[in-house]
């Protein structure tokens, strides 16, 4: 695997592939020294281009974890300001030894140009491109229903996902149904009519405007943060109405079967889309999301620098 671009490149066999391969890697964490030298000499470079928290300070333990080097490049302060470009900004972290560049870039495809361009010879790993997809955090998506729902092992045959919220702009989402249905979940959508995005018919999943009816056979329920950020109009009424229709309280989780989980890739709006007693309640894998993320990581990286020459 030379790049990692889109959820929807990962056959059901990559899928499982990686999802195995981050079950083994995860137990570096139970020991006392958390480190393996997988990948000693290679050195990562975080590239990005928008703010994040989680995706870039898990690539980063990530790559750590395999004891890679690390270059982290944000945007801000950076010669980015000055006017440099994705292409020179890529081309000077190769000439630092870079074999791996993880991108996130606010302008969708950003990661396929860089890797497709001939621009670089590094690897790409796509950490989120506009509203297009986020292929790692749909893997550890699929890993944490995994490991709470099926044992740690296997697909995700029959289980039936809700995915709430700003599918407009949600590259999570987009994700996550092209993974989770190559694993054989059963996927449904549920949005306001003005945050489905058009062709969401080709999507392979179901799409509904009512919350309350899609609970009740829920296994899963993903909340995703409205990206008013991305927003250049008036998508829904007011905050209250959206939290009134779509938001995930205490009494809708009420309505979930006993086993069903909630998770939510991240940073949350407590109290627009999820209240902070769910977000904080029994169900909720938030906190493990962001603790496998690291483990699901570890294992892309590794994928994808055990395929070069050289590499442990």
């Amino acid at each position: 695997m030379k790049h990692l671009l889109s959820a929807a490149d990962l056959d059901r066999e990559e899928a499982l592939t990686l999802l195995d391969t981050a079950e083994e890697l995860a137990s570096v964490t139970d020991r006392a020294v958390k480190k393996l030298p997988t990948l000693r000499g290679r050195t990562v470079a975080n590239l990005f281009f928008e703010d994040s928290t989680r995706t870039r300070l898990s690539f980063e333990a990530a790559a750590k974890r395999l004891s890679a080097d690390v270059i982290t490049f944000t945007a801000k302060g950076s010669s980015v300001s000055k006017g440099e470009t994705l292409k020179d900004t890529a081309l000077t972290l190769e000439a630092m030894g870079a074999q791996v560049i993880v991108l996130r870039h606010h302008a969708s495809g950003a990661a396929q140009r860089l890797a497709e361009s001939g621009w670089i010879g590094a690897s790409v790993i796509n950490a989120g491109d506009g509203t297009h997809e986020h292929p790692t955090q749909a893997l550890l998506d699929a890993y944490t229903l995994r490991q709470h729902l099926r044992g740690g092992s296997g697909d995700l045959q029959g289980l039936r996902v809700v995915i709430v919220g700003d599918i407009l702009h949600s590259r999570v989402a987009r994700s996550d149904v092209a993974l989770l249905t190559t694993l054989g979940a059963r996927v449904t959508l549920v949005a306001p009519p003005t945050l489905v995005p058009v062709g969401v018919e080709s999507w392979n999943c179901d799409v509904t405007f009512d919350f309350d009816d899609a609970l009740s056979d829920a296994d899963a329920v993903m909340m995703l943060r409205v990206q008013s950020e991305r927003m250049n109009a008036a998508y829904f009424p007011s905050a209250h109405e959206y939290s009134r229709r779509y938001g995930l309280d205490s009494m809708r989780a009420a309505q979930l079967p006993d086993h069903a989980v909630v998770l939510h890739p991240g940073p949350m709006n407590r109290g627009m889309e999820i209240t902070a007693e769910v977000a904080d309640g029994h169900r909720a894998l938030i906190v493990d999301q962001v603790a496998n993320g690291v483990s699901v990581r570890m294992a892309v990286l590794y994928q994808v620098l055990s395929s070069e020459e050289g590499a442990a």
